[in-house]
């Protein structure tokens, strides 16, 4: 078959690579060299790929923005990691009361706290589930595959 680094090659220089994703010259939503991603999409591979890097990016910037969460037990550091991954790290810092409540250890006033948001409005079912693993500092039980 053909030599795989001169293919990359080749195809970098007539495709060109794009980081974010652009409209092609036939208006296809595209990204990288040439991925067409409303005819090819990506592969389960692909996608767990993606989201371990969003995760590990997420946490950096998490931790960055608050050091305390790294004393946190780890369920409710993924109950942050969660919601700074879903709304960002800005929208996650604009949570200042519930996270000076979390820091001071009253985790069940948080949770309550965390419910009592216009995100828990906009979330629902993902809200309630980090607000009871927020109060117990519990996985919940849908979180694990059935024995």
């Amino acid at each position: 078959m053909v030599d795989r680094e001169a293919m990359v090659r080749q195809l970098r220089l007539h495709e060109g690579e794009r980081l974010r994703p652009y409209r092609c010259t036939a208006g296809k939503l595209t990204i990288g060299v040439g991925r067409n991603l409303e005819d090819r999409g990506i592969t389960a591979q692909e996608s767990a790929y993606l989201l371990a890097n969003d995760i590990a990016a997420e946490e950096r910037e998490l931790l960055r923005a608050l050091p305390w969460v790294a004393k946190l037990d780890e369920v409710r550091q993924r109950v942050l990691l969660d919601m700074s991954f879903n709304m960002g790290i800005v929208g996650l810092l604009a949570f200042k009361r519930t996270l000076a409540t979390i820091q001071a250890g009253d985790y069940r006033a948080a949770a309550s706290m965390m419910l009592d948001s216009k995100w828990a409005g906009q979330v629902g079912q993902r809200a309630e589930r980090l607000s009871r693993m927020m109060a117990t500092g519990k996985d919940p039980r849908e979180l694990w595959p059935p024995s």
